[in-house]
């Protein structure tokens, strides 16, 4: 089994973060039972002195450098990951997408029905590759942002109901598209260092969120335990 994450800055993190990436890496260490790979082109965090995805500081040094890999870019959205998905997705030869993305989307470049129909372009992109390829989304999480721009807000929860849309409509027997459900405790006060990026207890719950929806549709892995 083939897993990808694929996402935006919250997915790829910054120097010196854990990443909800390394809180999954350790989840499958300890409950999925079975032979998998974690596959993407990329391995960095971003270096917010540069500017630029080039480090290699995660809070952990000892996550090993093949479990880093990933597709995930900091101001990177459906609208940049739906044109490479099918060539990164035959490459790597990808088995479980598990994508986060949407909110920079939003925030930047476009609205809720153009950042849906992006959404259904990287699902049916990803197919072409691998026929087989299962999907579990994550909807938005609004950020700090939303809290005094409600235009935004309004955007957000459009988006969360257009994506649930897509889901139920592209969903296959053959190729399986979940939709993780947001973490009912998420808190942005608590749950990121900035308002917008998760700090460790938000890694945990975002990892948890993918976990669950794994175990409970397709009882892969089982019941996520946090660790440190």
């Amino acid at each position: 089994m083939r897993f990808m994450f694929v996402g935006d800055s919250m997915t790829i993190g910054r120097a010196g973060d854990y990443t909800w990436r390394y809180r999954m890496w350790q989840h499958l260490g300890t409950s999925f039972g079975a032979p998998y790979t974690i596959v993407g082109p990329r391995t960095e965090l971003y270096d917010t002195v540069a500017n630029t995805p080039v480090s290699s500081a995660y809070a952990d040094p000892a996550f090993p450098a093949s479990a880093r890999r990933h597709l995930a870019g900091w101001g990177e959205g459906w609208l940049h990951m739906a044109p490479v998905i099918r060539e990164t997705v035959a490459a790597e030869r990808a088995d479980i997408l598990l994508v986060s993305l949407g909110l920079i989307d939003l925030g930047f470049y476009t609205d809720s029905t153009q950042t849906a129909l992006n959404a259904r372009r990287f699902m049916t992109e990803a197919r072409a590759a691998n026929p087989r390829v299962r999907m579990v989304l994550l909807p938005v999480i609004p950020n700090i942002r939303a809290r005094s721009d409600a235009p935004f807000a309004a955007e957000c929860d459009r988006f969360n109901e257009l994506l649930a849309k897509s889901v139920a409509d592209l969903d296959e027997a053959s190729s399986p598209v979940l939709l993780a459900s947001r973490p009912e405790s998420y808190d942005i006060g608590a749950d990121t260092y900035d308002g917008t990026h998760p700090g460790p207890s938000g890694e945990h719950k975002l990892a948890a969120a993918f976990a669950g929806a794994m175990h409970q549709a397709w009882g892969l892995g089982g019941r996520y335990q946090p660790g440190r």
